[in-house]
């Protein structure tokens, strides 16, 4: 008996590491159809009794504008080029900002995000907390920085059923991912924290003033992408 149990716990540990490392690899060259996100806010909406709102179109990183990729930047992880995935130093500081009693601040990359909107779940727990460790590791491992990007900027949720760059350029400020303005990118990209309460569409005062500080954010962003020395930088696609 003992034996049976082991060998199918070796069976599931390796079908789990096998299929995991396929989707990775996979996805590296491939576009992402859909996240389980997608579904599951599509579950919620049928469970509503509404109709199903589903806007994604999939466009590679030469099509949306770098201007967006340096607003998230600037916003959501500012070491997205020099870290391999996890920022420890943002990690301590939440820590102790938390331990203080201040209020919650994240931590997480891009990396991070964009592991957790692909592969995983969006409620928290310590079973995703550790995948989402498993699955950040394993992009950073297999996918450049602009392919992190790339599947970022098409995956995550950007308003009330929209997902990616190009849905979010299309509805909300009716032009292209690729014609998006420096306004327009760090409009969206103060939404993120909650796309389902902010609107770029309909931004409120706090969202002005939000985009306000990201644009500033912005310019020592680009500054810092712009006299990188080395030639093959990891943050070229976005010059």
């Amino acid at each position: 008996m003992l034996k049976k149990i082991q060998k199918i716990i070796r069976w599931i540990v390796l079908s789990f590491l096998g299929s995991t490392i396929f989707f990775v690899i996979l996805y590296r060259f491939v576009p992402v159809p859909i996240t389980p996100l997608m579904v599951i806010r599509c579950a919620q909406q049928v469970g509503r009794g509404e109709k199903i709102r589903l806007k994604h179109h999939w466009v590679p990183m030469k099509e949306i504008s770098s201007q967006l990729g340096i607003a998230v930047i600037a916003s959501e992880d500012q070491c997205f080029l020099e870290h391999h995935g996890f920022d420890f130093k943002a990690i301590e500081k939440a820590i102790d900002e938390n331990k203080k009693g201040k209020r919650r601040r994240g931590a997480s990359t891009i990396s991070q995000q964009t592991a957790k909107n692909v592969f995983l779940w969006p409620s928290s727990s310590w079973l995703r907390k550790g995948l989402e460790v498993y699955f950040t590791a394993l992009i950073e491992l297999c996918w450049s920085k602009e392919r992190i990007m790339e599947v970022y900027l098409n995956s995550i949720e950007m308003g009330d059923g929209i997902y990616g760059a190009e849905a979010v350029a299309q509805q909300h400020f009716g032009r292209s991912a690729k014609k998006l303005t420096a306004t327009n990118s760090a409009l969206i990209a103060a939404t993120l924290p909650n796309p389902l309460k902010f609107s770029s569409a309909h931004p409120s005062r706090y969202m002005l003033k939000r985009q306000s500080a990201i644009m500033r954010q912005m310019k020592n962003v680009s500054y810092k992408i712009r006299n990188t020395r080395t030639p093959n930088s990891k943050g070229d696609f976005l010059k």
